[in-house]
């Protein structure tokens, strides 16, 4: 831990870092607070990294804190080891006072702060830090913490680096090697930086510079590098085409070999893409890479109104990410159709038949509004009771019925597109929305009354979709029917509809249902109850759970013993089979010429 110690002199290959440059980075003339971070990683011990915030003309009293994220609360300050203060003007006092929140007092207005952050060892997701021989991911608000209440305070921050790695990020570069300015808390804490032996394509869209960025696990890459930037640039192209603008001066494209997931930021997205799927099965990423860019609109500037800019208590909930999820959901699929790329169902027909057929098979989507299903959507599972709802699923649903009403108010004239080109202009910098702000734009997009009706009905009260009543509109009939589940033999197969889930810190595995009226359910077995053992064999891993429940048949009886909130009970259950939603789409009876104009659009993605 080289930089916990006094620095007097550190130097990573020719970078050369001294006391005296420090001062040089500030303002000596002003009173301004001035932050400098400087983070450091060495190949000598890839277990985690070291961190240090500088502060001149800093108060007396002020409070650090690691900021919860809105999406992913990883809780990195889990991680922080080694925390201490010097004040080089005399002593300085420092307590934690919460979980996320440190207390200092210093002597004089100089401070220097030294942690390091101990890299878990956990399954790791592409917004997840990370170190090995190649390099790793850093930054963002998993690295830094940030001064309460000077989050518009300016800061630069600079890489110790083993030699010849190199930097991917989407803050600003100085004219200091490795080192790079952020204009806010806000933007350091939202730019991670991958690091490492990089790859890198460049290309141009309407005058902005876009990066795509590779950090492979080998050595050498197996996969169509010009392919693979022809079409990134294509879903570039379609995006800002949609939305009418470019909110950012660069962006980057941040892939990382041997992981999954991805996270959205201002101008950047981590994405994890194996070599071997972008070698094998690339097209799969696309619709993926458009969901997390679009993003970069809708939800990082177009905002829920609940979301604060930084906030280091409880994870903010937000009844609005049926919005900011489920139209990312719309347009990921109708973007990649746009730009000519592959998509996962061959027609937009198919695509919308197959997303109601997933919204009947979970009741959920048809109780539960869109707006309580956003609140608890990045809850741990569990928080619907016995019910499963997607978030995801009812916004993108929301949006095709929506965006169907709109093309046959206009007579084709506008789509929801226009609804995504007003929702940026009117929400797209400092100011957050709320389903109202929504419903005011349909509203002035297609000029219906039905609008509020829709917004009454199936957000505010959360009723199940009428959808035949706005298929009709660009002339297409809906039917569904329900039939037994099968197997790949067509014989009915045992309700196997149930889950199990470990929470942090816990050692035990707890359940989860999806529907109240499933044989699970009916024996008095309800989600979040402990399970501890099937039939006196215990439950220790999801292998062991899954391999008991699918061998289960019609017909077959099991005791499964749990921990429910009065004891633990052993519950016998009788497997019954269960039904899945059957549903067609068809054109309805002699359309007009003007439904098959509309729906020819609609089909076209036009």
């Amino acid at each position: 831990m080289g930089i916990l110690k006094t620095l007097l002199i550190t130097s990573i290959g020719s970078f050369l870092i001294t006391p005296a440059s420090y001062s040089q980075t500030y303002n000596k003339t002003s009173s301004r607070l001035s932050i400098q971070y400087v983070l450091k990683a060495d190949t000598a011990d890839l277990s985690g990294y070291d961190v240090e915030i500088h502060l001149q003309n800093a108060p007396r009293h002020f409070q650090l804190a690691m900021a919860t994220h809105h999406e992913y609360d990883d809780r990195f300050w889990r991680y922080v080891r080694y925390f201490r203060v010097k004040a080089p003007s005399g002593k300085a006092h420092y307590a934690k006072k919460d979980s996320a929140l440190w207390d200092i007092a210093i002597a004089g207005n100089q401070a220097d702060i030294y942690y390091r952050i101990q890299l878990p060892n956990a399954p790791r997701f592409a917004h997840s830090p990370f170190l090995n021989a190649s390099g790793g991911l850093l930054g963002d608000i998993h690295s830094f913490m940030y001064v309460v209440g000077h989050t518009h305070t300016p800061s630069t921050v600079s890489f110790l680096l083993p030699r010849g790695w190199q930097i991917a990020t989407g803050l600003a570069k100085t004219a200091r090697v490795n080192t790079f300015s952020a204009s806010s808390a806000m933007e350091l804490l939202d730019c991670p930086v991958l690091v490492g032996h990089l790859h890198q394509w460049n290309f141009i869209v309407n005058g902005i510079p876009h990066t795509v960025t590779y950090l492979p696990a080998g050595d050498k890459l197996h996969f169509d590098s010009v392919l693979l930037v022809k079409n990134i640039k294509k879903i570039v192209i379609q995006t800002v085409r949609l939305f009418g603008g470019i909110p950012y001066k660069k962006y980057g494209f941040l892939l990382e070999d041997g992981v999954y997931g991805a996270l959205e930021h201002a101008n950047s997205v981590t994405i994890g893409a194996p070599d071997t799927l972008l070698t094998h099965n690339m097209q799969e990423m696309y619709s993926e890479i458009t969901h997390e860019f679009s993003h970069s609109w809708n939800l990082v500037r177009i905002k829920p109104a609940d979301y604060t800019d930084l906030n280091y208590g409880p994870q903010e909930r937000s009844a609005g990410l049926w919005f900011s999820e489920g139209l990312a959901m719309f347009y990921a699929d109708l973007l990649s159709r746009r730009a000519g790329l592959y998509v996962e169902d061959k027609t937009r027909l198919a695509h919308l038949i197959s997303l109601i057929n997933r919204y009947y098979a979970d009741t959920g989507n048809m109780v539960i509004s869109p707006a309580k299903v956003s609140l608890v959507s990045n809850d741990d599972p569990g928080s619907l009771g016995d019910y499963s709802a997607s978030v995801h699923l009812q916004g993108e649903l929301i949006g095709s019925m929506l965006d169907m009403l709109i093309r046959n108010s206009t007579n084709g004239r506008h789509t929801f597109d226009d609804v995504m080109r007003l929702m940026f202009k009117r929400y797209g910098k400092n100011k957050g929305f709320y389903a109202k702000d929504v419903e005011r734009v349909v509203m002035d997009v297609c000029r219906n009354n039905e609008v509020h009706t829709f917004f009454e009905n199936y957000l505010y009260e959360g009723k199940a979709i009428d959808f035949n009543k706005y298929l009709g509109l660009i002339g297409l009939h809906l039917q569904v029917s329900y039939q037994p589940a099968l197997n790949v033999k067509s014989q009915p197969i045992g309700d196997n509809r149930i889950y199990i889930w470990r929470p942090h810190d816990d050692t035990l595995y707890h359940l989860i249902l999806t529907t109240p009226t499933g044989c699970w359910a009916k024996a008095g077995l309800h989600t979040r109850n402990t399970i501890l053992s099937i039939d006196d064999q215990p439950v220790k891993t999801r292998p062991s759970f899954y391999n008991m429940i699918n061998n289960l048949k019609i017909g077959d009886k099991v005791i499964i013993e749990v921990k429910q909130q009065d004891g633990t009970h052993k519950i016998p259950v009788t497997v019954s089979g269960y039904e899945v939603p059957v549903t067609q789409i068809t054109e309805i009876d002699h359309p007009s010429p003007r439904l098959l104009k509309l729906y020819q659009q609609w089909d076209t993605g036009n």
